[in-house]
């Protein structure tokens, strides 16, 4: 499992010009499955995701974690993290889940976000959704459970 989080003012998405998840300063976490992501690699995501330390404490140093903010977490899937882009001119995504397993795992990392913290909101699992951001920063990294 891969994410690209983004240390936000506000975010939110639309899916049919309705907003269907929106949070206010916190992060944004663009999630990708991948196909032998399981239990083990879903709980290290969310580890990582309400642990890394993206935010300023009093000196202003990047040592404060989502856990420590309280603030809100969007979940997002996008499976074209995944993809590989190593050679030619389009992408392939034999490096992402199928769709079914994608499902169960984006859905069951939210299950324990929810569970663990406060505020989390996501878009909707395979629709196409407009990602609307005040990047604070910006600071934005790479996170990978594996």
């Amino acid at each position: 499992m891969i994410a690209l989080i983004q240390r936000v003012l506000s975010a939110r998405v639309e899916v049919d010009d309705e907003t269907i998840g929106a949070i206010g300063p916190g992060l944004l976490a663009l999630v990708a499955v991948q196909p032998d992501d399981g239990e083990v690699q879903t709980r290290r995501m969310l580890e990582r995701l309400l642990g890394y330390r993206v935010f300023a404490d009093d000196a202003g140093r990047m040592n404060r974690s989502l856990s420590d903010t309280g603030g809100g977490l969007l979940l997002v899937s996008q499976f074209t993290l995944a993809a590989d882009t190593r050679s030619g001119m389009r992408p392939g995504f034999t490096n992402a889940a199928p769709p079914e397993h994608g499902r169960r795992w984006f859905e069951r990392l939210l299950e324990l976000a929810r569970s663990a913290h406060p505020g989390v909101e996501t878009g909707r699992f395979g629709a196409h959704m407009k990602v609307h951001l005040v990047n604070d920063g910006p600071v934005t990294f790479w996170l990978d459970a594996r």
